[in-house]
């Protein structure tokens, strides 16, 4: 199969360039955690990919929320472990620990919590390219999880 014939063509050329980011402004998401983001609409005008570094200080928690329609995946980059409670009512208890990935399908309630004493920190990627347009708060089942 000649993958190249498959992919290019006159049609799909453009004047569009690959980027190098720096740095972008973090900021403290409305789930709770610190966001980092690299690639994302605000940075390079990603129309679909959200990616970056997020972070969970230590005794910190997220909020109980969804992202509606959008799948996550996280790799634990530093810090000791996580919690990460998924399920309708956050019944599902999980530790992440630096080397290992998560996953969060799309419009599972989830909470992260650090109960350790070093932050724990991700690189992460999202199917949205602002991270936070389809974050969903979930309030009810903030009590579930101390």
């Amino acid at each position: 199969m000649n993958t190249k014939s498959q992919f290019s063509s006159s049609s799909a050329k453009t004047s569009a360039k690959a980027s190098i980011i720096r740095e972008g402004a973090s900021y403290r998401a409305a789930q709770g955690s610190d966001y980092q983001p690299a690639i994302s609409a605000e940075t390079v005008g990603s129309r679909i990919l959200w990616f970056g570094a997020v972070s969970l200080a230590p005794g910190q928690r997220t909020q109980a929320h969804i992202h509606a329609g959008h799948e996550t995946a996280f790799y634990m980059l530093s810090g000791e472990e996580a919690e990460l409670w998924s399920g309708d009512r956050l019944q599902h208890r999980d530790v992440v620990r630096p080397g290992e990935f998560l996953f969060i399908p799309a419009n599972v309630s989830h909470v992260a919590v650090n109960r350790s004493r070093q932050a724990a920190v991700f690189i992460g990627a999202r199917t949205e390219p602002t991270a936070q347009e389809s974050v969903v708060m979930q309030p009810w089942l903030d009590a579930l999880v101390e």
